[in-house]
């Protein structure tokens, strides 16, 4: 999933967008929350504190892998995630969310478990939850890796929110939405009852049928 944006501008530009409309579908609320793009050997990412209506494309923060940041403007306090995924997958873009169902489950350290085929296009069997660790820790950041590892595109975070990988900022902040959603149906059924889960012969079958799902056939 390599970040194909070189423009600096642009991608500026679309960390800001992708921010606001975190909040718009409510993704995210306030000052939460944070999203990043690869950008040569380092990453552009949101800068902390700053409310996605007043965010402007020159308080986005350069920021090397290390930490080492460019600019007026201190990056976001969960930096690290982004700088450890982009270290261990090869993700273009990176987004963090504290959407409502998303957290209650991270609230619980509960998985989302294979209740719905789509679960499965996040890359396995359940979505993870990463370990707990404080917030804006490298412990935090490392917890992350161990759970999404190399195989998916999504994990909660124990006692937090959520984070998404993807080629670009548009399709994490896609996948984080389609989590939410996937989220907020688990709650509901486990409301009801329990969930049967799909077997994993099931699963076979669903995964093959990934392979053009949501695909126009060339003509």
């Amino acid at each position: 999933m390599e970040c194909t944006m070189t423009n600096d501008a642009a991608a500026r530009m679309a960390l800001v967008e992708a921010s606001r409309r975190s909040v718009a579908i409510g993704l995210n609320s306030g000052t939460v929350g944070n999203f990043s793009l690869r950008h040569g050997e380092g990453m552009l990412i949101t800068p902390t504190g700053i409310a996605p209506d007043t965010l402007a494309p020159e308080q986005i923060v350069a920021v090397d892998l290390d930490g080492a940041w460019i600019g007026d403007w201190r990056p976001s306090s969960e930096w690290a995630i982004h700088a450890r995924l982009y270290a261990t997958t090869n993700a273009g873009a990176v987004v963090h969310t504290h959407p409502d169902h998303c957290v209650a489950l991270a609230a619980l350290r509960r998985a989302i478990p294979l209740f719905h085929y789509m679960v499965a296009g996040f890359g396995g069997s359940e979505i993870p939850c990463a370990d707990y660790a404080c917030f804006g820790s490298a412990a935090l950041a490392e917890t992350v890796v161990a759970a999404m590892g190399t195989t998916y595109s999504a994990c909660l975070m124990a006692n937090h929110g959520a984070v998404t990988i993807g080629p670009d900022v548009g399709t994490a902040l896609a996948r984080a939405e389609k989590l939410e959603t996937l989220a907020r149906q688990y709650v509901l059924a486990r409301s009801i009852g329990e969930p049967v889960l799909l077997t994993q012969a099931e699963l076979v079958d669903v995964r093959a049928r990934y392979g053009t799902y949501g695909q126009q056939a060339k003509r």
